[in-house]
């Protein structure tokens, strides 16, 4: 048994290193999603099994989880085509080995201690774009994955310490904003040789076999843990199921479903009954799947140690050729709406086993804008090409200890969304709204949290897409707590003239919170209203001061006070105790009749 005071050392030394490789590529990167947004991750992973060790606290959960798969995939690889060599470093972006979507490249690299990999160190950042129909690469018609963007499978970038030009020029000529990419690659290379150089330096002060003594007890530390947590919850079958608004090509709602089962101090996860794998680009590959069943347990039990041990006492189920398991070619570019659904579901499933530690559903969208054109040059002539490519925020739901976190960034992510300042100072645009969608959070005696409300002119022509959801499935809350709002993107529309109609907002998606190739002229915006998170416990349980704090605050209206939390507010705005007793009374048995 190692020293307890050691490991605790250790495991804060090795998260350290991850962290400051997670902090090195948001310095170095060129495009934003990374640098400001932080969409970007790493982590270290076993040398023969590719099992998480380490995590950085910095990056993306979702995407150290979908790495263990791509470190996987590297080593399957270097089996068949010779083993790795000191300086080597992979690059790939195949989203049915490594998860995730094209966007997403992977570098992964062996650290040698003499002879033998001590592990492998991966790092994966969100890159602007890479080729495809849709500048941005979030194209809700694709039918298949080749019209979302150029898929480059497991390559040596790095040949002993030698970059090779020749692939990189192959990656460079796929994608609109070569020098953004270069500069994102870069910070990845970086961010690698800075974890090495940390590693090694931990290896030379406490030795390789020390440092694997460790990393093994803190995995078994955390299956240990999850152990006593699942034992804690009644045995039984929990089961929850929610809906995606519709694939992009088909108004038809897909279906995501899971049965969760606790016996003793196991926990098993069956997605049996979801949809089965679609035309369009919310499929997921099964690596992706498995990374947001991490997600969402790390988010209900905290203390868990973040590496492979949370799943050691789990066992989990999904349907082949299903939505959660998509083979090539199919489509996976809005996978992230995708794992947002399995997390709500997750979520929504244990609440009814383990109130006390639940969440009501985030708002369950990145809400993907694209706005992409050409830059105009002093003589009036097309210039160099433009991509904004942002997601945004939306209300987190209610929980036990309080309200849903407003205007938060999707929980797959401690991203954070990019700000006004730089959106403004890069593209021809300009945000004439950035503020709380009031009235969007679902009512519970804890609220979810507010949407976001923004409005975006052009400031040249441009064309726009957005890959949203919950356009027709609002955030659902739990214990009784309520959903939130629905999410809504609309856009000016033009008179018969041909002119703007400016701030009317009059269009609609054909497909509610999916659309492709808006032809956006100079002066004519768009705008999303996020939806809201939602509510834990019932309305009428919350405290009447804190509705008439939420009505002074503007976040409801004193109309849903009295309908939804029946608070009565009088006109000089102070509670009316007296009336709101009564209605809260005939609320409470009105609901008793009908249990």
């Amino acid at each position: 048994m190692i020293d307890p005071v050691l490991l605790s050392v250790l495991r804060g030394r090795l998260e350290q290193v991850a962290d400051e490789m997670d902090a090195t590529l948001f310095k170095a990167a060129f495009n934003p999603i990374i640098a400001e947004a932080h969409d970007a991750s790493h982590g270290f992973y076993n040398a023969k099994t590719g099992d998480t060790l380490v995590q950085g606290k910095f990056g993306l959960p979702v995407f150290v989880g979908a790495m263990a798969f791509a470190v996987r995939a590297v080593i399957s690889y270097t089996a068949e085509h010779g083993l790795p060599e000191p300086g080597d470093v992979f690059l790939f972006n195949d989203p049915y080995d490594g998860g995730t979507h094209l966007n997403d490249f992977k570098l992964v690299q062996p650290v040698f201690n003499g002879d033998d990999i001590f592990c492998y160190m991966a790092s994966v950042a969100h890159w602007h774009d890479v080729g495809g129909n849709v500048p941005g690469n979030y194209n809700p018609a694709a039918t298949e994955i080749f019209q979302e963007g150029v898929l480059i499978p497991p390559v040596k970038l790095v040949r002993g310490g030698e970059l090779q030009h020749d692939i990189l020029n192959i990656v460079a000529a796929n994608t609109r904003l070569p020098t953004s990419m270069h500069g994102d690659l870069n910070g990845q290379l970086a961010a690698l040789r800075l974890g090495e150089e940390r590693l090694n330096e931990l290896i030379s002060q406490y030795s390789a076999p020390v440092l694997l003594e460790v990393l093994v007890e803190l995995r078994q530390r955390a299956a240990a843990q999850m152990q006593r947590h699942i034992t804690k919850i009644p045995d039984g079958t929990y089961e929850a199921v929610d809906y995606l608004d519709n694939d992009g090509i088909s108004a038809e709602k897909l279906i995501v479903k899971v049965s969760i089962t606790v016996l003793g101090n196991t926990l098993s996860i069956d997605f049996t009954g979801t949809s089965a794998a679609c035309s369009g680009p919310v499929n997921i590959a099964r690596s992706t799947a498995e990374a947001s069943i991490y997600v969402a347990l790390k988010h209900i039990f905290t203390d868990v140690a973040a590496n492979a041990g949370v799943l050691d006492p789990v066992t989990i189920n999904i349907p082949a050729d299903s939505l959660m398991d998509a083979r090539s070619p199919r489509p996976v570019g809005g996978y992230t709406e995708t794992i947002l659904r399995v997390i709500d579901v997750i979520f929504v499933a244990l609440s009814k086993a383990i109130p006390d530690m639940a969440n009501g559903c985030a708002y369950g969208t990145i809400n993907a804008l694209s706005i992409a054109g050409h830059h105009t040059t002093e003589d009036g002539q097309q210039g160099s090409r433009w991509v904004m490519f942002s997601f945004f925020g939306g209300g987190h739901g209610g929980h036990p200890l309080g309200d849903g976190l407003s205007h938060g960034n999707a929980p797959i992510s401690m991203a954070t969304i990019p700000p006004v300042e730089i959106l403004e100072a890069r593209y021809p645009i300009r945000f004439t709204q950035w503020a709380l969608r009031n009235g969007s959070g679902g009512p519970g005696k804890h609220r979810g949290g507010l949407g976001g409300l923004y409005e975006i002119e052009v400031m040249c022509d441009a064309k726009g897409f957005l890959f949203g959801e919950r356009g027709k499935f609002a955030p659902p809350g739990v214990v009784n707590g309520e959903a939130g709002a629905l999410n809504k993107f609309t856009f000016d529309g033009k008179k018969p003239d041909g002119t703007i109609e400016t701030g009317q907002f009059s269009q609609t998606p054909e497909m509610v919170s999916k659309i492709t190739g808006i032809e956006l002229k100079k002066g004519q915006r768009v705008r999303l209203q996020t939806p809201g998170g939602g509510g834990y416990g019932k309305a009428l349980e919350r405290s009447a001061t804190d509705v008439l704090t939420d009505v002074q605050n503007g976040f409801i209206s004193t109309t849903a006070a009295r309908e939804s939390y029946g608070v009565v507010i009088g006109t000089n705005g102070k509670i009316d105790d007296s009336a709101t007793s009564r209605l809260r009374s005939s609320r409470l048995q009105e609901a008793a009749s009908h249990e």
